[in-house]
Order: C-alpha cells, then structure tokens, then sequence
C-alpha cells in the first residue's frame, strides 16, 4: 500500500512538473525521483520499449532510413541523441509524435501519445530515460535545458 501511494504522489508531482512546464517554467524532468522513474520505467515497458528497445538501445541502425522513407527508433540511452533535446522538446515529441512537431509532411513511426498517457506519465517515461544517462550526459543535458531557458 505504502509503494502505491509513494508512486502516485510521484506521479502527481510529475503532473504538476508537465504543467508548470507548459505554462513556462523550470526544468520539466525529474531523473532523481525514485518513485517517478519507477513509475516512467513501467510505462516504457509498455509503451515504448517494442520500438524503442527494453535496454534503451533503439532500432539497429537508426541513422539510416528504412524501405518505407521512415527512420527507426533511436536509442533513448546515453549514445542516442535524445539528451541533445531540452526538456520542453522531448515533452512535445512524446505527447504530439514527432511528424506533428517537424511539419512539411513529415512522416514518422511515432505516434504522439497525448491522447495514451497523461502528461504526468509523460514527464515519468522521460525522467526514467534520463535516469539511466552517465553522468557527464545528464550535465550536458542539463545545460541544454539552462541555454533553452528551462
């Protein structure tokens, strides 16, 4: 009963993190959270790790586009490049998909989950990716956020 509630509070206060994000605040993430990246590491196995890789290591060879014109899914992990995104542009990624954000007709395997996950499970997917980034990965990505004005 206790880890049910720890893990909800910590969802709530992911929920609350997506929404001062929105309305223009800090850093969104929250790799430090325990309870968070539990629950972000339940919601990638769910969700994600069919494309993305249970390990975070993405499609074999994701910088090459596949027959379809598409490209695979990258690693989430420190050799990919999601750490080169601020906070704000992964958020928008995983809740519109990617060919919402890029435009131009775009096409793109991923789907925008806002209508799948709340944004609180959002920021708990993406805090749990960040948790498993080596140090000197979640500094650089850190700064990325400072100079993005997050």
């Amino acid at each position: 009963m206790r880890r049910r509630v720890v893990i909800s509070l910590g969802v709530l206060v992911a929920a609350g993190a997506a929404y001062w994000l929105l309305r223009g605040g800090g850093t969104l993430l929250m790799p430090d959270d325990a309870a968070v990246t539990a629950r972000g590491g339940e919601i990638y196995a769910e969700a994600c790790a069919s494309c993305h890789g249970d390990a975070l290591q993405g499609q074999p060879n994701w910088r090459e586009k596949l027959p379809n014109g598409r490209m695979p899914a990258p690693p989430h992990d420190g050799t990919g490049h999601t750490w080169h995104h601020p906070d704000a542009d992964l958020f928008a990624i995983t809740k519109q998909g990617t060919a919402a954000l890029v435009g131009g007709g775009y096409q793109s395997d991923m789907p925008g989950y806002g209508t799948i996950l709340s944004d609180g499970d959002i920021v708990a997917v993406l805090s749990f990716i960040k948790a498993s980034w080596p140090r000197e990965i979640r500094e650089r990505h850190d700064d990325i956020n400072r100079r993005a004005g997050r």
